[in-house]
């Protein structure tokens, strides 16, 4: 019989993990680059309470949408048309109708049966534990194997999922470890990301062999690729899996290269979303979508298909290979926009964050619980708006700190 501590911190520690980062934390607000209140100057350039203007060079619009005049438009003209921000009540009852119209429009533009959340957190909250009780899969209730590197909006589910099923933590993509879990177990669902917010991608190629030869289930989170890549959007791993079936659920971020709020949940059919929309929790309760939130998804929509987005994808691409021409690191030549120049130590990172915030650029300092013990970094994202110019002299700052600080060169 399991005593009370064998049932504790089986898949989370936050004692332990607050006793280890909070001081990294604390240090990083003296710092100056924690806990910002910020006013905006123009597009991507913002003014902190300290009177720093900087470049926003850690954001996650890699297309730059945040601040295109159509999808502001859609906001302002979705929220007057409507009258109201919301429907207060679960939307399984009753909701908007560009709401409605939105997921239709969405599905359309993914080949997905799609449904819109809060957040891509709500979205993994609400459907992650119906996916280990076995819904998706026949009332077989799957093993569940977590990439050791899935984002935390994942991980911090495992609990709720161990509830109804075996949990596992694979090493980061692993494919012969995932592999031998398929031949023992009847049932397994990988869970990754397709784009990992640290650097780095899934191996779709390997992932769809695995589907194929043993019914290998897949819940992947793209957030970080979805309209930054692929034909009219569609993301990394939409793009490159042979077909959305019954045996994929991929979640994604409508707030990041998307430009508009909140998140998506693409299924293969329509019978999933309704269970989802009916059982699935965060992905269901009271507060959906505004209607400005919704007028923005929907503007978004309408440039995704045209050659807009591609012509913003091919900059985004132009400045990716620039920064790589100027600072490898460890995620260079990737067709991802996410870079981390590594420090070592949090201090460090904190450091040298705090130095470009004050000379006119805004990173982010990434240590534990963000990145492993001893590989804090910088973490730096491009966008497709970001002049050439901008970048050659983040890159320059960013070797004059280096070298005058005699830090072993990350690059």
């Amino acid at each position: 019989m399991l005593n009370e501590h064998d049932q504790k911190n089986k898949f989370s520690n936050y004692k332990k993990m607050i006793s280890i980062a909070d001081t990294h934390w604390k240090i990083a607000e003296l710092e100056k680059i924690s806990n910002l209140n910020v006013t905006i100057e123009k597009s991507n350039q913002f003014r902190d309470q300290y009177n720093r203007l900087f470049h926003h060079f850690c954001t996650t619009s890699y297309l730059g949408l945040d601040y295109h005049p159509a999808l502001l438009r859609g906001a302002i003209d979705a929220l007057k048309n409507t009258g109201s921000l919301r429907i207060p009540n679960s939307k399984n009852r009753c909701k908007l109708n560009i709401l409605e119209l939105y997921e239709q429009e969405l599905s359309e533009l993914f080949s997905a049966h799609c449904l819109t959340t809060l957040s891509c957190s709500a979205a993994s909250a609400g459907v992650l534990p119906l996916l280990a009780s076995g819904t998706f899969t026949s009332n077989i209730a799957p093993l569940m194997c977590f990439d050791k590197s899935a984002h935390y909006s994942m991980n911090h589910l495992k609990a709720a999922c161990a509830d109804e099923t075996e949990v596992l933590t694979c090493p980061h993509n692993d494919m012969n470890y995932l592999e031998g879990l398929c031949k023992k177990h009847r049932r397994v669902a990988y869970i990754a990301d397709g784009v990992y917010s640290m650097g780095g991608v899934a191996h779709i190629d390997e992932i769809q062999y695995l589907k194929d030869r043993y019914g290998m289930f897949i819940y992947m989170d793209d957030s970080h690729s979805l309209s930054a890549t692929g034909r009219h959007g569609a993301g990394y791993v939409r793009s490159n899996l042979s077909t959305l079936d019954d045996q994929s659920i991929i979640v994604a971020s409508l707030a990041k290269s998307f430009g508009a709020s909140g998140g998506v949940v693409m299924f293969s059919n329509n019978e999933n979303k309704q269970k989802t929309l009916r059982y699935g929790g965060p992905s269901n309760w009271s507060q959906s979508l505004n209607s400005a939130a919704i007028g923005a998804g929907r503007a978004s929509i309408l440039l995704h298909h045209t050659d807009e987005l591609n012509l913003l994808q091919n900059k985004l691409n132009t400045n990716i290979k620039l920064f790589d021409s100027l600072i490898k690191t460890k995620q260079h030549d990737s067709f991802t926009a996410i870079r981390l120049i590594h420090c070592g130590q949090a201090e460090i990172a904190t450091k040298a964050a705090s130095y470009l915030a004050d000379n006119g650029f805004f990173t982010a300092a990434v240590f534990f619980p963000v990145v492993a013990k001893h590989q804090s970094a910088i973490r730096i994202t491009l966008r497709a708006d970001m002049p050439s110019e901008l970048i050659r002299q983040f890159c320059n700052l960013i070797h004059t700190y280096w070298q005058a600080n005699n830090l072993p060169a990350p690059f």
